[in-house]
């Protein structure tokens, strides 16, 4: 539509009665991502774990984000709007989760669909599929780790469950005293620093990142050496050192909770590094399970012809020890 109009002269009448001076046009990458958005290579499917599925447009900049991803890749993305109060057990995650290219947690409010994001994470994680967790999702990520791998059953947010022994996650206001913030949300840009190496790191290409907050409980960092000691992998903090801003999952092919909303900064035209870095990790994951099905395949097929072949054997031995004793 912008082009069409621009073929009819619009943008210069609007100028125009603006006074304002034309600048030289350049239409070069919306067309190129006209043509990516109509004629993708491919697709990718992720599954989206939330508590307002049946509101889409409770995540529209999550889903756009996802999109411009995708066209990063020249892959159409293809979401799965999961309710996550429905998964009630390890099992039937496992099963409504099989299939899909990549899952993402993300952000929330409120006890509701928690234990669902909890078992949809224990799967991606212990199947090896891309995971992105964003707020909430980073989370869920954090309590899930402390549950399964931490040996620690009873982690929680307080969040949730105020009288946990372990809060894993707490609010903002008990963490290290901060009153002085005026009201009870980390809001706004935040700095934090990248650790070398990490998926977080070579997703956004530099070791300083600058990312919008809107939530009231954090890491707490007195786990962060029990957690650590369990493999956890912290790789972004705030410059002070005060909040935990990343989390990834070790051996792990991705596996990513932020505690920022990066969808706030995604653009058609300049897709957010960690949501490329996502559809690229779940593109990679749905190769990965192609592959693996041609060589199943293959070795189906080999095994299955090799008997018959034997059989075959046996059939003329039998034919040819019989055959003089029916001349006879």
């Amino acid at each position: 539509m912008p082009v069409e109009l621009n073929r009819e002269g619009l943008d210069l009448q609007i100028l125009r009665l603006l006074h304002l001076e034309g600048r030289p046009q350049n239409f070069a990458p919306w067309l190129d991502l006209v043509d990516r958005l109509h004629n993708p290579q491919g697709e990718v499917r992720i599954a989206v774990v939330g508590k307002y599925v049946q509101l889409e447009d409770a995540y529209k900049s999550l889903r756009e984000a996802l999109l411009h991803g995708g066209l990063a890749h020249n892959q159409k993305t293809v979401l799965e709007w999961i309710e996550a109060e429905e998964l009630t057990s390890t099992e039937q995650a496992a099963e409504r989760l099989r299939g899909y290219d990549g899952i993402l947690v993300p952000g929330g409010f409120g006890k509701r669909g928690i234990q669902g994001m909890v078992h949809t994470i224990q799967y991606a994680r212990e199947h090896r599929v891309p995971f992105f967790g964003i707020c909430l999702g980073m989370q869920c990520a954090t309590i899930e780790y402390a549950r399964d791998v931490a040996r620690l059953p009873d982690a929680d947010s307080t969040e949730f469950d105020p009288q946990t022994p372990h809060r894993v996650i707490y609010k903002l206001r008990e963490l290290l005293g901060v009153d002085e913030m005026g009201g009870t949300m980390r809001l706004g840009a935040w700095p934090c620093k990248l650790t070398p190496g990490s998926f977080a790191q070579k997703a956004y290409g530099k070791l300083e990142i600058s990312e919008r907050h809107r939530h009231r409980y954090e890491f707490n960092r007195e786990y962060e050496k029990q957690l650590i000691a369990a493999g956890l992998r912290i790789t972004g903090r705030t410059p002070d050192e005060n909040y935990v801003e990343i989390v990834e999952a070790p051996e792990h092919p991705w596996f990513l909770g932020c505690q920022f909303h990066p969808e706030f900064k995604s653009k058609p035209l300049e897709p957010h590094p960690l949501f490329r870095a996502f559809i690229g990790a779940a593109l990679e994951h749905k190769k990965l399970r192609a592959r693996g099905a041609t060589v199943a395949h293959e070795t189906h097929r080999s095994s299955v012809s090799e008997p018959q072949l034997a059989s075959g054997a046996d059939t003329e031995h039998t034919a040819r020890r019989a055959a003089p004793h029916a001349s006879a």
